[in-house]
């Protein structure tokens, strides 16, 4: 399969003012690759069905738009978990650890999570050099991977005040619905997560707005955090949507790719 059009993926503008030219990012649609059927277009999920050449070749094309091999994309085995690993160059060359975030202070070095729903969140500290990515659904958000992605930032040399946190295309809160014992936890974990919630047309149903529970998190740690707006379930011209998968009862689905590094001199 040739590499031919590369992806153009979504930048984030305060990313990219407040990291000025050192650092680069993209969160990646799923337009620019080579997969087909229900995976068509930029699926990058080794953990789906689709064919693993054509996963390759997408991985390759997000990589090349660095300019950089495959092998330098350093991506986890995603399990919705708080945890953090911190990559080198003997980790990145490695298999995928389970964890839900990344982080490093090396150049040269993709860090890329996947999503199909949850929401994807790329940091960086220019100045110090130090880059994140974190891979926050419900659970994660709620147990603390955001936190912890940046208390792993700072053991690099990061300082919280100076880092930038981008949520990119994630389900919106017109999209997702949840039952009443979905609510029942999180007002039990924290009673103030009330505000999150907003009332459904279904019966004891409620609207969830993760995106807005994710920033509040990001910010409450010291960062400065955006939400680039992007509802996944409803725009299946550009995004994979695990959600919208299930109500469609398709038998899988395609994860997109956000990504970041740090350029090399």
């Amino acid at each position: 399969m040739p590499n031919n059009d590369l992806p153009l993926p979504i930048e984030s503008e305060l990313l990219r003012e407040r990291a000025g030219s050192r650092i680069r990012h993209g969160f990646f649609t799923r337009k620019g690759g080579v997969s087909e059927g229900i995976y068509a277009g930029l699926n990058v999920g080794i953990g789906s069905d689709d064919d693993r050449d054509r996963v390759i070749e997408n991985r390759a094309r997000v990589a090349a738009w660095f300019d950089l091999p495959l092998e330098r994309l350093a991506t986890v085995h995603q399990v919705h978990s708080p945890d953090v690993v911190i990559v080198d160059e003997q980790s990145a060359a490695s298999e995928r650890p389970k964890a839900d975030a990344m982080v490093t202070n090396l150049p040269g070095i993709v860090l890329g999570v996947l999503s199909a729903d949850c929401g994807p969140i790329l940091f960086a500290d220019a100045e110090a050099g130090v880059i994140g990515a974190a891979h926050a659904g419900w659970k994660g958000a709620l147990h603390g991977v955001l936190e912890n992605t940046i208390e792993a930032m700072v053991s690099l040399g990061a300082d919280r005040g100076r880092i930038t946190a981008v949520l990119g295309p994630s389900i919106g809160p017109k999209s997702y619905e949840v039952g009443p014992e979905f609510v029942s936890n999180f007002k039990s974990a924290n009673p103030s997560y009330e505000i999150f919630f907003s009332p459904s047309v279904k019966q004891h149903h409620a609207m969830f707005d993760l995106p807005s529970m994710t920033i509040k998190r990001l910010t409450d740690a010291g960062v400065k955090a955006e939400n680039l707006n992007l509802d996944t379930y409803p725009d299946a011209e550009r995004f994979f949507s695990y959600r919208r998968t299930t109500h469609a009862k398709e038998p899988d689905y395609g994860r997109q790719i956000s990504a970041i590094t740090i350029r090399e001199d």
